[in-house]
Order: C-alpha cells, then sequence, then structure tokens
C-alpha cells in the first residue's frame, strides 16, 4: 500500500483560523475613519485621473508640438494636478463612496454618523 497524504488535513493545517475582524490586528486598522477616508481620496484621485486621461485620449486635432517626451511630462503634470484636485476640490465621488462603506461598518458608525468632512 502507498501512503496517500490526507490533503483536506494539510489544507486544514495551513489555514489560520478564522477570527473576527475587529480582534485581528489586520483587520482592525482598516476599520477606522481615517483610513476610510484616505481610501475615498485616493479612489477621487484615481477616479478624476482615468476621467482626465479619456479627455486627453480624445484629441479634437493634432498637436503643434507632439513627442513621447512631451506625453509623458503631460501624464506626470496631470497626475499632480489630479492628486491636488482630490486633496483640495474633490468631486465628490470619493466622499460618496467613504459614507456607502462606512454605513457597513457599525463600529465607524457608532461614534457620530458622519464621516468628517
Amino acid at each position: 500500500m502507498t501512503d496517500t497524504p490526507n490533503i483536506a488535513a494539510a489544507s486544514a493545517s495551513l489555514t489560520p483560523p478564522i477570527t473576527s475582524g475587529a480582534a485581528t490586528g489586520t483587520f482592525a486598522r482598516a476599520n477606522t475613519k481615517e483610513n476610510l477616508t484616505k481610501a475615498g481620496q485616493q479612489f477621487e484621485s484615481v477616479f478624476t485621473g482615468m476621467m482626465l486621461k479619456s479627455m486627453r485620449q480624445a484629441k479634437l486635432a493634432d498637436p503643434l508640438f507632439d513627442s513621447k517626451a512631451l506625453d509623458t511630462f503631460r501624464d506626470m503634470q496631470d497626475q499632480k494636478t489630479v492628486q491636488s484636485m482630490a486633496e483640495h476640490t474633490p468631486l465628490g465621488i470619493g466622499r460618496a463612496m467613504t459614507e456607502f462603506l462606512g454605513r457597513g461598518q457599525p463600529n465607524l458608525n457608532e461614534g457620530g454618523g458622519k464621516l468628517p468632512e
């Protein structure tokens, strides 16, 4: 007879036990208002960046000066502009996402309902 390993027992020993998200350090740091607000701001930045990039791709005419270096510089400039927009003059989609995700986490809602402005 050949010894065949018990796959179910081996995978069960490698799988960590499932615990409550609030009890573990990994999930506890994701359950803070600051991290949720930061994620909303980053989402806002990514969304605005995609929108700006799409607008740049819709060329109405051929540019007078066109080069790869100019495109790279414009992309870097757009990235900084988008980050600044997300911090100072957001569109509101990041805040809407933050509030939506905040409703699903009761430990965030105990402190007073809405997230800080």
